[in-house]
């Protein structure tokens, strides 16, 4: 598969972006380069591998799922300019 001028001046157009009549050759070079590279991957035996995030064996971390109710409001709104019983007081912006 590979691309043409025209095809190139398409995507550009449903991409919202501007390409100049000198930049058309070489995008068209690097989309049908992409395209000879996946055509390359398709190529690839993949039976008997099983999907995978990564090439490394790894475990996910996790934590216990335990609602709590945190009773760390007073160092949450600590640092805030103006807090009023935990809460952190804001500028009205709205009339």
């Amino acid at each position: 598969m590979s691309v043409d001028e025209k095809t190139v001046r398409r995507i550009a157009h449903l991409a919202r972006i501007a390409v100049t009549d000198e930049e058309v050759g070489p995008l068209k070079g690097e989309l049908n380069a992409i395209l000879a590279f996946v055509e390359q991957l398709g190529a690839v035996d993949v039976d008997g591998v099983e999907p995978m995030t990564s090439v490394t064996p790894m475990r996910m971390k996790k934590r216990a799922d335990v609602v709590n109710d945190g009773g760390r409001a007073s160092d949450i709104v600590a640092n805030a300019p103006e807090t009023e019983d935990n809460y952190f007081l804001v500028p009205k912006v709205v009339e």
